[in-house]
């Protein structure tokens, strides 16, 4: 088992993992733990594709970029290929983040329970509204953002999410990189400018419901 692990750690080391790749992991970890409440302990390419929607191929490609994890006729171990991709996904530890902006999507942010099973915790939320500073929101007292780089730096985070209007989003953007916030997930309509390094994930519902529209009559 150590010389599997080992291998595995040196084939990410040598090697850099398209962006595409890393985007289809979180679906298939997804798919697996559904597997794993269910009591699947084994499974092949061909189930986790028909569940996903994505061909065989493609899975077992996706899955070679980081070693071998099953053998051909056998199959995948489901509780191994869960713990495995975990760990590639870093989400095998607790990941604290910073919410900016308590309005109403930050309210509905701050209530959802679900970060936790998934290796995500909130440590702090942040605004500028006055009225809002103070208040307590799931469980956590809202700061202001005119505190934000100090106390994000105290506590070393590295994930944060932006749910503030378009139009503050890159001076938020721009402190959390000074507090040293390396991931960014985005909710506001707005392209961000941040060094090089610095991770972004845009989510924009509009652009998505657009995207649907083009199929419908």
């Amino acid at each position: 088992m150590y010389q599997s692990t080992l291998n595995w750690s040196l084939a990410i080391l040598d090697k850099t993992i398209p962006d595409v790749i890393v985007g289809r992991l979180p679906r298939y970890l997804g798919t697996l733990e559904q597997m794993e409440r269910e009591g699947i302990n084994k499974t092949s390419s061909q189930e986790l594709g028909e569940r996903l929607n994505i061909s065989a191929a493609q899975i077992r490609k996706d899955l070679s970029q980081f070693g071998e994890f099953g053998k051909q006729g056998t199959g995948y171990s489901v509780p191994f290929l869960v713990e495995r991709l975990r760990s590639i996904l870093k989400v095998d530890r607790m990941w604290e983040m910073v919410l900016v902006g308590a309005g109403d999507l930050g309210h509905a942010i701050a209530r959802y329970q679900g970060f936790t099973d998934c290796g995500f915790t909130i440590a702090m939320i942040f605004d500028n509204d006055p009225a809002k500073v103070g208040v307590n929101i799931g469980g956590f007292r809202v700061e202001d953002v005119a505190n934000l780089v100090s106390k994000v730096k105290s506590r070393t985070i590295q994930v944060a999410m932006i749910t503030v209007p378009a139009s503050s989003a890159q001076a938020v953007a721009d402190c959390l990189v000074q507090a040293g916030v390396r991931a960014i997930l985005n909710y506001a309509p707005t392209v961000l400018n941040v060094p090089s390094g610095i991770r972004v994930q845009y989510i924009d519902p509009v652009i998505h419901l657009q995207r649907m529209t083009y199929y419908l009559d």
